[in-house]
């Protein structure tokens, strides 16, 4: 690729923020650092860089190109993947996404093969988008709802999360619990932000109580979680979770239909690695052991 180790020096420089510590990742002499820099800039006519005593900060132009040289360096490492996914050593990164929430189910997973897997490298993000397998942003997906459909991945039915309705005590002391189902709309309750969440207990939810019965809303499970925990209404919790709170109070006896359905992703070029391969067993052995879905 023309003018790619410049570019790739470019990146280095936004990344780290300084011309030396670029200079020592890429193994090259800080002056070819800074010659990079200025024939890109020169070929591109825009200034790429802020300079100041500190390093150097990425213009708008810049972050631009930082865009770019990131996804065709995560595709180069994808690649590489590929091609040596054959290699019986569990090392290299071990990048895993799931939907906000699941942190509790999927760290002392990952905890525990870092400290067993010195070589091995963990980055786990949590986020509502899908990651893309097949472009090496990621290289498990923990995902919830109905199987997923997208060719090119190999899915895996991992566990059923259960959840159940709960209040505080502190809430149930000034409000009560629902009588019954149809009780419910009386209520003040805690929910997602997006009102069209596809989560089955939520989905339960909006078709039973108006939408400004929900008085408290969060993209986070654990902010609500929280607001359960401090009165703020009522409010669906991970059963494994509840037990934990001996403050919370089912607010109606639990209902199979509000389980979510969770599967493990991964895309088929890389699914037979050593490392996910090892992922994958540790993370059904350690739920099928603590019996958390």
């Amino acid at each position: 690729m023309e003018n790619w180790d410049e570019i790739r020096t470019a990146y280095q420089v936004a990344r780290i923020g300084t011309v030396s510590g670029a200079a020592e990742v890429l193994g090259v002499h800080h002056a070819t650092v800074i010659r990079h820099i200025d024939a890109l800039e020169g070929r591109l006519g825009a200034k790429l860089f802020q300079r100041h005593a500190r390093g150097y900060t990425a213009t708008e132009a810049g972050q631009e190109l930082l865009k770019v040289a990131q996804a065709t360096e995560d595709q180069f490492a994808h690649l590489a993947a590929r091609i040596t996914g054959a290699a019986t050593e569990v090392s290299g990164e071990l990048v895993v996404t799931s939907l906000p929430g699941l942190a509790d189910l999927l760290t002392p997973t990952l905890v525990r093969l870092a400290a067993a897997y010195p070589e091995l490298r963990v980055r786990y993000v949590s986020d509502a988008r899908l990651f893309r397998l097949e472009y090496g942003e990621a290289h498990v997906a923990i995902r919830a709802g109905g199987r997923p459909q997208e060719p090119d991945n190999v899915v895996q039915s991992f566990c059923t999360q259960k959840f159940g309705l709960y209040a505080s005590q502190g809430y149930v002391d000034r409000n009560g619990l629902p009588e019954s189902e149809e009780d419910v709309a009386r209520h003040r309750f805690v929910g997602p932000a997006d009102p069209e969440s596809r989560a089955p207990f939520y989905r339960w939810l909006t078709q039973r109580v108006p939408a400004e019965a929900i008085i408290y809303r969060s993209n986070e499970g654990e902010a609500l979680r929280h607001a359960v925990l401090e009165g703020a209404g009522l409010g669906f919790v991970a059963l494994h979770l509840a037990a934990r709170e001996p403050t919370l109070v089912e607010a109606l006896p639990r209902r199979s239909e509000w389980d979510s359905a969770l599967w493990l992703v991964t895309h088929v070029d890389l699914h037979r690695t050593p490392r996910i391969q090892l992922f994958l067993k540790a993370l059904k052995d350690d739920m099928r052991d603590c019996g958390m879905c």
